[in-house]
């Protein structure tokens, strides 16, 4: 449903922000095989009984924010704290595609230019009320009105006919989402400006997949919605749950949703609650959680422990090193990049890029579980990803000739900038599980065989919202970033890389890339063959240029208790958002 979220490092982990992030088509490559062939992608089914109560473990070493809406929500930690109660408008198959089994069905006509969503009749808030056209409306008003100052608003979004202008504030109303039976009807008709070749998938980045309770905050000005209490304390959805009870930044505590659309949920309460990433070993042995997703540096600890079934897939996400080479000006509303700025040194991004021992780290830390990933686009992606690509191995000698070559010179210890003025490289990076820190500081250490000066940001690791904090503020105190990313189950790269999205926290911005992005979702791209050349193309065009360096990935590993049954990974039994459908979790007879 989201283009991407924010979560803290893949096994530089915060702990599993990512870890029940959508999964693709194809499980795994011959060397990962082994590893997966373990693993099952969910819980054998069993008959099912009433009742019961659901621990789950949030795991983060940072309170979650608490902002229940997808409209305004960016965290991935938000995500699965309300997984439980918000459902996406769409169903799909196992590859994303949408299909009608979902709260809403979805027709594109290409020749239109439309898309025509029809709400099924039942599907109802958790305060009784029918989801209407308006609902849905109302979520683009959210994520497009100014006020609000919500991070979702993109240049793909702004595909619907009249959503820029009531951005920029010049219409009150979006001319182009048409709704023929008013608003408390069920059927909403998008009108785009153009069609795009992925606008059948989830994910997509063109068509919102999320409905707001408009009869509910619709007395909330736009500017209070974050705050408020509507959306931070008593948060309406129509998913199987509803929210009982927050305790703020640290536990929710769902109950069924009577009026949910396929009948009332198995379970009495679920109960989703931080826990410390450095005690999930020891939370997983002594059964303290029915649901606990696993750190893969603890994997040895705890594989063996009795009655829990370890159940897996590879998420769509990646963590990376990216570079700061310029600032995002809010009133344009785009990315500027900067030509002087120290880290716009082609030389410099890709000598840093092969100073990194990836594969060494995750051998030491992970146990096989995580591994280095070449390209920004996944594998699962199937034949977009490029596999001729080999990214930045280790190879320090390579560095150091490259900088060498690139007027980098050595005075002492360390190299200076081509213009003679020292050079200190700060680098932020999340904290995380107990093995963050040493990864981290090995990696500053190889900089140095290269005569790199890396300095951590404020000296430390950052906690992960003042980490995104600095990141999406540009903070004068960041070169470069280690950060992660949950990706779009369709794999267009507008809304992370593009000049206007808010997203692409590097700030670089160039023609060729531009045109690549512009390319991949052409009217040409509706030729397969032709996306996947431009794909392909723009993957290497990023490997060389270096502005994003991809690192890891991982399998993700959840520990479930033995006793329940209905917990899946697949696309297709989950709720749109990445996450099982609770509806089909039970205890067994």
């Amino acid at each position: 449903m989201k283009k991407a979220k924010l979560f803290a490092g893949i096994t530089l982990l915060s702990g599993a922000a990512l870890t029940l992030a959508a999964c693709g088509k194809s499980n795994s490559n011959s060397n990962e095989a082994s590893t997966a062939a373990k693993f099952s992608s969910a819980v054998p089914t069993k008959t099912a009984k009433q009742g019961g109560t659901v621990k789950v473990a949030v795991e983060t070493d940072t309170p979650f924010t608490g902002i229940f809406n997808d409209e305004l929500s960016t965290s991935a930690t938000d995500t699965e704290v309300m997984q439980y109660g918000a459902e996406s408008l769409f169903g799909t198959d196992d590859h994303y595609v949408f299909n009608n089994k979902g709260a809403a069905t979805i027709k594109i006509d290409q020749k239109a230019k439309t898309a025509t969503i029809n709400i099924k009749k039942g599907v109802k808030w958790s305060d009784g009320k029918q989801v209407t056209a308006k609902d849905y409306e109302y979520a683009y008003e959210i994520i497009a009105n100014k006020d609000s100052k919500s991070q979702r608003y993109t240049s793909s979004l702004a595909d619907l006919v009249g959503l820029e202008e009531y951005h920029k504030g010049q219409s009150k109303t979006i001319s182009g989402f048409e709704m023929p039976d008013g608003e408390n009807g069920l059927k909403a008709v998008l009108h785009f400006k153009t069609m795009r070749p992925g606008m059948n998938t989830s994910g997509n980045g063109y068509i919102w997949e999320a409905a707001a309770p408009y009869h509910y905050l619709k007395d909330v000005k736009f500017k209070d919605l974050m705050s408020s209490d509507k959306v931070r304390k008593t948060p309406l959805f129509f998913g199987p749950y509803k929210l009982q009870k927050v305790v703020r930044g640290q536990s929710t505590t769902w109950v069924p949703n009577k009026y949910y659309y396929k009948g009332k949920p198995k379970l009495n309460k679920i109960t989703a609650s931080v826990l410390n990433p450095n005690s999930v070993a020891q939370s997983i042995k002594s059964h303290k959680f029915d649901v606990i997703a696993v750190i893969n540096s603890q994997w040895q600890n705890i594989k063996g422990t009795k009655d829990v079934n370890f159940i897996a897939q590879i998420p769509l996400s990646y963590s990376y090193l990216g570079f700061k080479v310029g600032k995002w000006d809010a009133k344009k509303g785009e990315n500027v990049m900067n030509p002087k700025s120290k880290m716009n040194n082609k030389a410099l991004r890709q000598a840093i890029g092969y100073g990194m021992n990836v594969e060494q780290v995750y051998k030491r830390y992970s146990y096989g579980l995580s591994f280095r990933v070449p390209t920004l686009i996944p594998k699962q992606f199937g034949d977009y990803f490029d596999k001729n690509i080999k990214g930045y191995t280790y190879n320090i000698k390579k560095g150091n000739e490259i900088l060498d070559k690139a007027g980098f010179k050595k005075k002492g210890k360390y190299r200076v900038q081509p213009n003679g003025k020292p050079l200190t490289i700060r680098l932020a990076a999340m904290t995380g599980s107990s093995t963050q820190e040493p990864i981290v500081q090995n990696y500053i250490q190889q900089w140095r065989k290269e005569g790199l000066n890396v300095k951590l940001t404020t000296g430390r690791l950052i906690e992960f919202n003042s980490f995104y904090d600095k990141v999406q503020n540009d903070d004068p105190s960041v070169d470069m970033f280690l950060g992660a990313w949950s990706l779009s189950s369709e794999p267009s790269q507008n809304d992370l890389y593009g000049e206007k999205a808010p997203m692409n926290y590097s700030r670089f911005v160039t023609k060729k890339n531009n045109q690549l992005l512009t390319d991949m979702d052409s009217q040409k791209a509706f030729n397969h063959k032709y996306r996947v050349d431009k794909f392909h193309e723009w993957q290497k065009y990023m490997d060389d240029e270096a502005y994003i360096i991809p690192v890891a990935n991982n399998y993700s590993i959840t520990a479930v208790n033995k006793k329940l049954s209905g917990y899946s990974l697949k696309p297709s039994a989950s709720m749109g958002n990445g996450f099982p459908n609770w509806y089909n979790v039970a205890y067994t007879k």
